[in-house]
Parts: structure tokens; C-alpha cells; sequence
């Protein structure tokens, strides 16, 4: 039977964690290795964690980079065949959920899976909306040859909730260290790319979603630009962004339109902003994109081979 790690990175977990951490305790399947990396929390998060049978490895919130940090976990279950993550927020939703995500590992092809995000009970129609059209009820795999039919898409895959086979993530070089976000993108479309298939389990699922604010939509989607550009082959091997944009706004108004028809001018300056951040990122200078940034830390941080190649582009 394959050992089983699970990695969480916390800062700060608040009111939720509780609830998380109980939930938890109810799964069926629980991994063999339990590890939370901490950003140096000022609150019980890592207390907590302990106490749940998690080691904690404490780091400071300066340090924290969202590949480079997990990577770091990685290396520190060198017994785990297959490495599960969640964050804080992703709050199990079912009790097999973990049981039923690492079951899609029978299939040798996998390289790494991902579970169905369903909206937390008090998430507005617009998060709402997003979880729906992003995670569908049916299971799905991908592989390469499916890049003309699902594009960009292809490549999707979220570390809220996700798994990967330790010997793949090993063979692509395993998460990079100079990306500012979307470093499960990054390491999908490597397992892609050398003929491995991402899988989709709807039957594994947790409740996380999101209502950002209109500042925040596009400091995320300034970061998202900056992935883009400084991984451009990622869009040369799967296709631009752009279809799959056009198809989420068309789905965001028919949902509104249905439901909550008075927030659709609010879902069209997000649309905009959306669009503007993704457009200027990457293509600013430092001292601007670090203003500009919702991972500002990033900035801070950044490799001097990664800031040159950002300068190229």
C-alpha cells in the first residue's frame, strides 16, 4: 500500500481552523504523514496543529514562496509515494474525500488529481459561480492529446486540494522556487508534457471559495499575467487564456442572470479588472509590480535568473 504525506501551509488560520482540523479527524483515510508549515502564525494555528498529531515546521513569513515552500515539504516526507495538499480554507467536505482523491492513483498514468471545490455556505453568487464553472460534478482525465479540445484548461489543477504522485513530481524537477503563483499549473503542464494525465476527482471534494474585492480580483490576475510571461510555454503548448475567458464571463451572466441579476455590473468591472491586471502583468517595472502585486513578498524575494528573464520578455 502506498504511503501517504499531507502538507498544509498555515498562516493564521483563525476561526476556520477548528472546524478544519475536525473534519480531519473524520476522514477514512488518513495519510501516513502529517506536516504543517507555518508562517510563523500569531495566533493557535500551529498549537492546534500539534495537537492533532500534525509536526509543525515554523518558518518566517518572509521566507514562505508558494512553490519553493512546498517543495520544502516535499523533501521532508522522502518516505510518501503520493504527497496530498490542502490549504487552511479548504475545509473537507465529505469524510472519504481524501480516500476517494487517492484512489484515482491506481490509474499508473496519473501523475497528479485534483477534487471537486464546492462554495462555502456563505459565499456570495459571484464565488459562487466561480467554483461551479471551474469544478463540474463529473470526473474527468486529461492528457496531452486532449490540449486541442480543453486548451489552457488542460493544465488546470489547484493545490486548495490536490495530490501528487512523489516519483512524477520528482521526474519534472518538482515545484518551482521563482514562480508567484500557480506553481500546480507550472508542475501540471510538466507531468503533461511528458505523457503524463492530470485527473479531475468530482467525488473528492471541499468547501472553498473566495469573495474578493475589486482591488483584489486584479492584483490577482497582475500576478496571474506575471506567471504568464515568465512561463510562456505553457500558452506556446496549450493555447492562450483568452477562449476560456470569454466562456467564464458568458456563464458568470447567465448564472447572475438567474440568480442574482442585480450583481451583474459589479461582475462586469471585475470582468475589466480581471482583464487589466492579467494584461500589465509582467510587463512593469519591479519597484511598479510590486505595488501592483497581491503577493508583494514575491517581489522581495524574486531570483536574480528570474527577474532577468522577466526583463527578456
Amino acid at each position: 500500500m502506498s504511503k501517504v504525506g499531507l502538507i498544509v501551509p498555515t498562516l493564521n488560520a483563525g476561526k476556520l481552523w477548528q472546524s478544519w482540523l475536525e473534519a480531519f479527524e473524520q476522514q477514512t483515510r488518513k495519510p501516513d504523514y502529517l506536516l504543517v508549515i507555518d508562517s510563523s502564525s500569531n495566533d493557535d494555528t500551529a498549537t492546534l496543529a500539534r495537537a492533532h498529531g500534525f509536526t509543525v515546521k515554523v518558518i518566517a513569513k518572509t521566507e514562505f514562496n508558494h512553490g519553493g515552500t512546498r517543495q520544502m515539504g516535499v523533501e521532508m516526507m522522502p518516505e510518501a509515494d503520493i504527497i496530498v495538499f490542502l490549504t487552511q480554507d479548504a475545509l473537507l467536505a465529505n469524510p472519504d474525500a481524501i480516500e476517494q482523491l487517492l484512489a484515482v492513483f491506481e490509474n499508473k498514468r496519473v501523475g497528479a488529481a485534483y477534487g471537486r471545490q464546492l462554495p462555502h455556505r456563505n459565499a456570495g453568487p459571484i464565488a459562487a459561480h466561480a467554483r461551479l464553472f471551474n469544478y463540474p460534478p463529473e470526473s474527468q482525465l486529461r492528457g496531452l492529446e486532449d490540449r486541442t479540445r480543453f486548451g489552457i484548461k488542460t493544465a488546470f489543477i489547484s493545490n486548495s486540494f490536490a495530490a501528487y504522485r512523489r516519483s512524477t513530481l520528482t521526474h519534472i524537477g518538482g515545484f518551482p522556487a521563482d514562480t508567484i503563483m500557480n506553481e500546480d499549473t507550472h508542475v501540471a503542464g510538466q507531468m503533461l508534457a511528458a505523457g503524463w494525465q492530470i485527473a479531475y476527482c468530482a467525488e473528492a471534494q471541499v468547501f472553498h471559495s473566495h469573495d474578493y474585492h475589486f482591488l483584489d480580483e486584479f492584483k490577482r490576475y497582475f500576478d496571474i499575467g506575471v506567471f504568464h510571461t515568465h512561463t510562456p510555454w505553457l500558452q506556446q503548448l496549450f493555447g492562450g487564456a483568452s477562449g476560456e475567458g470569454r466562456r467564464y464571463v458568458i456563464s458568470e451572466m447567465r448564472y447572475l442572470l438567474k440568480k442574482a441579476p442585480w450583481l451583474i455590473p459589479s461582475a462586469m468591472l471585475r470582468t475589466a479588472l480581471k482583464w487589466l491586471g492579467f494584461k500589465m502583468g509582467g510587463s512593469l517595472p519591479r519597484a511598479v509590480s510590486q505595488y501592483l502585486s497581491l503577493h508583494r513578498s514575491y517581489w522581495l524575494t524574486i531570483l536574480p535568473d528570474s527577474e532577468a528573464k522577466l526583463k527578456q520578455m
